[in-house]
């Protein structure tokens, strides 16, 4: 494409929000860098002209967060500093409308699955074969691998599947192919991403076939660590851990995020799980693969949560001891179905409540710490 300045394009890519927007960064890095087009992440050096944003628009932080970056590099392009801003990512995909019309500087704006229009904008072609082929933005000994795209689950608090859509999940091949790519390249370890990862294989091969391609990532010559990460707790398939006791380079390390564990705010989470099925779960994978890490995340001041739901799920934390937490402040979604309740717990009182749970949390991390000397950690 042709550009204000004299000298060569050079494009830089800023990521915000999860590992899966990242890999979509990685993805686009990987298709300009074959149209011989010049491309960094988080460029330092400043020297690049053109500047694409992409955003995340999961939570009111995350999307303010994005909205002033796009303002900040608009502001560079008002300055003569940059020739174009282009806007991709979940924010832009939720809020394309919005956006043209209140930051009309940004030269355009697309949805989470158009790079083949991005790439127009610079005059460059859309190149399939190169499956597996980006520019990593991790450092080089591990890479996130993303195993599907999109979610049918129907989490009342969740505006994913309105940005991302609905459970597509990649071939097998097409995973192992990418694996043997990131080898090649010097990668360690990969980590299994998704918005679902226990859904894989449910759209194209009829069944949850997790286990079978953890069996053929465990497989490929070199790669050292295997690692999951968004694990449904509801219809967990017993049979991946089976397959992470068994195959030496899956770590021995779970990520399941919970939410809750008031039985009342499970169900007006639409989670498809009760507390007690959760402390069922809990210790069945710990009996399966023994010394396992877990990991989950939280919310605080979901709509209608009590003092006594607070004092439930800090409960539950002491009895069920998770190696690591995450904890987000419930955001009020339009399009999500809880959007149809009162957003009733204060910001500011969701805040403490969050501090609080996180605070039961930390004692026993310092309880844990001991312990990891294992290899999931």
């Amino acid at each position: 494409m042709k550009s204000k300045t004299l000298k060569k394009d050079k494009v830089n890519i800023i990521t915000l929000g999860c590992s899966k927007n990242m890999v979509d960064s990685e993805v686009l890095s990987g298709q300009l860098l074959a149209n011989d087009i010049e491309v960094v992440h988080e460029n330092k050096k400043l020297d690049h002209n053109i500047v694409v944003v992409n955003t995340c628009g999961f939570i009111d932080k995350a999307k303010e967060e994005s909205i002033n970056t796009i303002l900040d590099q608009v502001e560079l392009k008002r300055k003569g500093k940059l020739d174009k801003v282009y806007v991709t990512g979940c924010l832009s995909e939720r809020y394309k409308n919005n956006l043209e019309a209140e930051i009309p500087e940004v030269d355009a704006f697309f949805g989470t699955m158009e790079l083949p229009m991005i790439l127009k904008q610079f005059e460059a072609d859309y190149k399939s074969e190169l499956l597996g082929e980006r520019l990593l933005a991790t450092p080089r000994h591990y890479a996130y691998l993303k195993i599907s795209e999109g979610c049918n689950r129907t989490c009342s608090f969740c505006a994913i599947p309105l940005m991302r859509g609905q459970h597509v999940s990649r071939t097998m091949d097409d995973l192992v192919k990418e694996a043997e790519s990131l080898v090649n390249k010097g990668v360690k370890e990969v980590m299994l991403i998704a918005q679902e990862l226990t859904y894989y294989g449910l759209d194209i091969y009829k069944k949850r076939s997790l286990a079978d391609l953890m069996n053929r990532l465990a497989d490929v010559k070199g790669l050292e660590w295997i690692r999951l990460h968004y694990a449904y707790p509801s219809k967990f398939p017993m049979e991946i851990l089976d397959v992470m006791r068994d195959r030496d380079n899956i770590c021995n390390y779970l990520d399941m995020p919970l939410q809750h564990a008031a039985n009342n705010m499970l169900k007006a989470m639409k989670r498809q799980i009760t507390r007690e099925e959760m402390e069922e779960l809990i210790p069945a994978i710990r009996e399966k693969v023994p010394g396992i890490c877990l990991r989950t995340t939280l919310i605080a001041g979901f709509p209608g949560e009590t003092r006594d739901d607070v004092e439930e799920l800090k409960t539950f934390l002491e009895k069920q001891r998770f190696d690591r937490v995450g904890i987000f402040t419930y955001s009020h979604e339009e399009g999500t179905s809880a959007h149809e309740l009162v957003d009733d717990v204060p910001a500011e009182e969701k805040e403490l409540r969050a501090q609080e749970i996180m605070e039961t949390q930390q004692e026993i991390s310092l309880e844990l710490e001991p312990e990891k000397n294992r290899k999931d950690l």
